[in-house]
């Protein structure tokens, strides 16, 4: 089953900071590289479901005009909306995916460290409104934790592959270690560009 929201509640009750974000390298070097990977300079309007405590949505917030991010849980919402308010353009609010999934379109979804927590029932419904979420020329980019995690319903690789077989989404990049992977989707047809193509470099 999906994992329930008593679980990431208590967590929160446990620690502001449950997974250590604000002090782990670990986690300041994967949001580092999930930001570089991103193949444009600006995103114009993108989503962030599953934020946590904002700790990379106040980096994604320095290449986007509007950031909306999201999180299950208040404490969580909190955190991030402290963090992060002093940045123009963020939006910080409380909802559960995918049920929650708000209107409209982005030209970058963020999907970091979530897909693994649903089942196959609400990741079926997660995957099939991302091509649908995407503007023509948007871009995905997702990064999952590789190792066992018992309230994990699957492995980050799983994830990755369910999305690898997502009609809609071309893989672009990919970049593996032993503790994550991230990688980076486009939306198609039309074909996807690399970011040598995007600059007309080639």
């Amino acid at each position: 089953m999906t994992t329930p929201i008593t679980y990431f509640e208590r967590m929160y009750a446990d620690s502001a900071d449950p997974w250590n974000f604000e002090s782990r390298w670990y986690d300041a070097r994967k949001h580092a590289l999930t930001v570089a990977a991103l193949p444009r300079r600006r995103y114009a309007s993108a989503f962030e479901p599953g934020c946590s405590t904002g700790m990379l949505t106040a980096r994604l917030a320095e290449r986007c005009d509007h950031l909306l991010a999201v999180d299950a849980v208040e404490a969580a919402v909190a955190t991030a909306t402290e963090r992060t308010a002093r940045l123009p353009g963020v939006e910080v609010r409380r909802a559960s995916m995918p049920q929650d999934w708000p209107d409209g379109t982005f030209d970058l979804v963020v999907l970091s460290e979530l897909g693994y927590y649903f089942d196959d029932a609400d990741l079926g419904v997660l995957l099939g409104r991302l091509p649908r979420a995407l503007t023509p020329d948007g871009d995905l980019i997702a990064v999952h934790w590789r190792w066992p995690v018992g309230e994990h319903a699957r492995s980050g690789d799983r994830v990755h592959e369910a999305l690898a077989a997502t009609p809609g989404l071309t893989r672009t990049a990919r970049h593996e270690e032993d503790d994550f992977l991230l990688e980076v989707f486009s939306k198609s047809p039309p074909p996807a560009l690399s970011v040598a193509q995007r600059e007309g470099l080639v």
